[in-house]
């Protein structure tokens, strides 16, 4: 995979209210309000790490969060208007907030790992996909299979900027000793990088980028 810088944050530091309010002083007015608008406790956390780590990216491109305007596109998916050159995507689940920038287009999820969900790819992945979740035995095995074709079908949804617009069952993942994809989305090429991530409660996560490599 090309250059490609990866942000990872667990969002338990910040129970501590002293270092909650330490880092949300230090980000925009913009993100200051969305962090406002969240009621749950968590929610917050996740959308103050989300600025942590927007923050955290910029500054390798001297650029300060507090000072760069962000727009997001027709589906929702973030960009710098001011630096085009700059990408970036950001996602979130449990206690952990995942970043990743790169010069080119690049999408990413991440996924507490949690029960089996054979319906659910019964009903919106590809049949292939399906059948091959339904071909592993071992019940622990196929549930981490099924996170990681997730999390795989989300960052090249993300990557398109079609975002949900994008039915999960309109392209389809082989999974061997490398990722390939079958899409007839666009004539672009993409690569793609997967990890396994443990916060500090021992959960459990999975997480995918994508990145054009060509067009």
């Amino acid at each position: 995979m090309e250059q490609v810088k990866i942000y990872q944050l667990d969002v338990t530091k910040f129970e501590d209210p002293q270092c909650f309010q330490k880092h949300y002083a230090m980000l925009s007015k913009g993100r200051q309000k969305k962090i406002d608008a969240y009621r749950v406790d968590n929610a917050k956390r996740l959308s103050l790490g989300a600025g942590v780590l927007l923050e955290r990216g910029l500054r390798e491109y001297n650029i300060c969060e507090r000072n760069v305007k962000i727009k997001t596109g027709e589906n929702g998916k973030p960009y710098l208007e001011e630096y085009p050159e700059i990408h970036f995507n950001l996602s979130h689940s449990g206690n952990m907030v995942f970043a990743v920038f790169s010069d080119r287009e690049v999408g990413c999820d991440i996924e507490e790992i949690g029960k089996p969900q054979e319906k659910l790819a019964e009903r919106f992945f590809c049949p292939e996909e399906y059948e091959y979740l339904m071909k592993i035995e071992d019940e622990h095995r196929r549930c981490e299979e099924f996170y990681r074709l997730w999390t795989l079908k989300e960052s090249f949804m993300k990557v398109t900027g079609l975002g949900m617009k994008l039915p999960l069952d309109s392209f389809c993942f082989q999974l061997g000793e490398r990722v390939e994809i079958r899409q007839h989305i666009n004539k672009e090429e993409y690569d793609f990088q997967e990890l396994e991530i443990t916060d500090k409660k021992g959960t459990k996560y999975k997480a995918a980028i994508c990145l054009c490599v060509k067009k």
